[in-house]
């Protein structure tokens, strides 16, 4: 069940200290919108960090001009832990098997931190409850078309809502405070107290686009509209049973819906067909193979999504080899 509660100011913490760990495209532009919103945005930017700090980030949106500069800009999480931690420390890094999520963040969550994870994928709660098993955790599921384009540069394509909920369920304080920083910066956060749910309803699309996008070498959802919708469909469909398996059913119109919803939007390059194009390590694990994982744990038969995750799996071998 998914709840919008109404937000008051009063939920509005004055100025509070955000540090984005993971400051590419999704980052930035939710940090713009924090940034907006009234809060104190900090940005661990790595590669990008000299550019950020001399000229802050340029952002380009249908909403306008989201450009902003951050308080501050960090080149490691080490150097940003500061006096007692952020207030909110959001996480926008790639899931990825050689990434250590928890590792990464560790140095700078403090007693009154509250983590947001803003990425992809299922399953990718449990590692970052278990590390932080004290810390108030938000997952927030991004629906969004963003890119980066260069250093500190980000063209926001289309969307931005962001679905946020407390891990694994309901709806807290801190997650209606970060709420209400998203709106007042210009942008509703939607909050839902079945979190899970909803990462299982966005992943029947990347489990099914995502993937084939990659595949069919960096096409954009136009092009894998025209090329096989009804693959497409019957992909999604597997992901809907694995989800309802799963004990979170969705609408049984999900599936003809968000292809409805996909050949009306412009075209656009799904997250790993870009990353597959940049030449960057791919989200396989998180965005596909948890879902086949999912099926097997209930004897389900998803021979399309086994067929697509194996030729991922090759695809992203080679590319690394």
């Amino acid at each position: 069940m998914t709840s919008d509660p109404q937000i008051s100011l009063e939920d509005v913490v004055a100025s509070p200290r955000i540090l984005i760990v993971g400051a590419g495209a999704v980052g930035a532009f939710y940090g713009a919108l924090l940034h907006r919103g009234g809060a104190r945005v900090e940005v661990v930017a790595r590669s990008d960090a000299a550019v950020v700090r001399a000229e802050g980030y340029r952002i380009d949106s249908p909403l306008g001009d989201l450009s902003f500069r951050p308080a501050a800009v960090y080149e490691t999480v080490k150097a940003a832990r500061g006096k007692d931690g952020p207030d909110y420390l959001v996480l926008a890094v790639k899931v990825l098997d050689d990434l250590d999520r928890a590792a990464l963040i560790e140095p700078a969550v403090g007693s009154a931190t509250a983590i947001v994870l803003i990425e992809n994928g299922i399953d990718i709660e449990a590692p970052i409850a278990a590390a932080f098993p004290q810390t108030p955790l938000i997952s927030g599921i991004a629906f969004i078309g963003a890119r980066r384009t260069a250093p500190g540069r980000v063209h926001h394509q289309a969307f931005g809502r962001l679905v946020l909920g407390d891990y694994p369920g309901g709806i807290g304080p801190a997650s209606r405070r970060f709420a209400a920083l998203l709106e007042a910066g210009g942008m509703a956060g939607k909050l839902t107290d079945s979190v899970v749910t909803e990462r299982w309803r966005k992943c029947v699309w990347n489990a099914a686009f995502n993937p084939m996008s990659v595949l069919a070498g960096g096409a954009d959802t136009r092009r894998l509209l025209a090329g096989d919708e009804p693959l497409l469909q019957t992909l999604m469909q597997e992901v809907w049973t694995v989800a309802a398996a799963e004990g979170h059913p969705l609408p049984e119109n999900l599936v003809s819906a968000s292809l409805a919803n996909t050949r009306d939007m412009p075209a656009y390059k799904t997250s790993m067909a870009l990353d597959f194009l940049a030449g960057r390590s791919l989200e396989t694990e998180a965005i596909l193979g948890n879902v086949v994982r999912a099926a097997a744990r209930h004897d389900l038969a998803v021979p399309h999504l086994r067929t697509l995750y194996g030729l991922l799996r090759l695809r992203a071998a080679e590319q690394a080899a």
